[in-house]
């Protein structure tokens, strides 16, 4: 019992154990689902994008959520596109998660396409965030976008030397001040290593 109180008493630890139900719950959804989240659109997939135009949708979704403010730090200044990439190229990734953290891109697309006549980049802010709405409206969509939120809030918060948070921008946002020691290049997590 002292153990549960300890678990739940450490923010940090409530974080990981909430993700890990997070992510336990949107498997168990994508495979009831079936993947399907092409199957809520109201045509299929049309053409499979490159990587390189995925990660420049997945850009663009990732500004939109977390914007730069005058008095805060956005997607961009945070590098949260470089934390996902490193997250993404870890082996130790669910490849279902890595599979559809991608495709979601390209349903995006399609969508965009589909209903505005052009992609997603190209949106304005007002019809960038009417498609997000749009996606939200389905389980497959909405858990994309909290996939999204979820390591954009990573890229925030965690220690620099994993890619995200640059310069600390959001620990000085926040106020944060990390504890010691930090992770150094010897004995931080490195993507696909045990």
């Amino acid at each position: 019992m002292g153990t549960a109180r300890a678990v739940a008493a450490n923010p940090v630890e409530q974080i990981r154990q909430w993700r890990s139900e997070l992510l336990t719950r949107r498997q168990a959804l994508l495979r009831l689902a079936g993947g399907s989240l092409a199957l809520l659109m109201p045509l299929p997939v049309q053409a499979t994008l490159s990587e390189a135009d995925s990660w420049r949708i997945i850009d663009a979704v990732q500004q939109r959520l977390l914007p730069s403010e005058p008095e805060s730090p956005g997607a961009r200044e945070i590098n949260a596109l470089g934390y996902l990439r490193w997250l993404v190229a870890d082996t130790k990734l669910d490849a279902e998660e890595r599979a559809f953290l991608l495709r979601g891109a390209g349903w995006l697309e399609d969508l965009c396409v589909q209903r505005l006549g052009q992609g997603f980049v190209h949106l304005s802010n007002e019809q960038q965030g009417q498609m997000l709405t749009e996606v939200a409206q389905s389980e497959a969509g909405e858990n994309w976008i909290n996939s999204h939120l979820s390591y954009l809030l990573e890229a925030l918060l965690s220690d620099p030397i994993y890619g995200g948070n640059r310069d600390e921008q959001g620990w000085r946002w926040l106020g944060h001040r990390p504890g010691f020691p930090r992770p150094n290049r010897d004995n931080c997590y490195k993507a696909g290593q045990s």
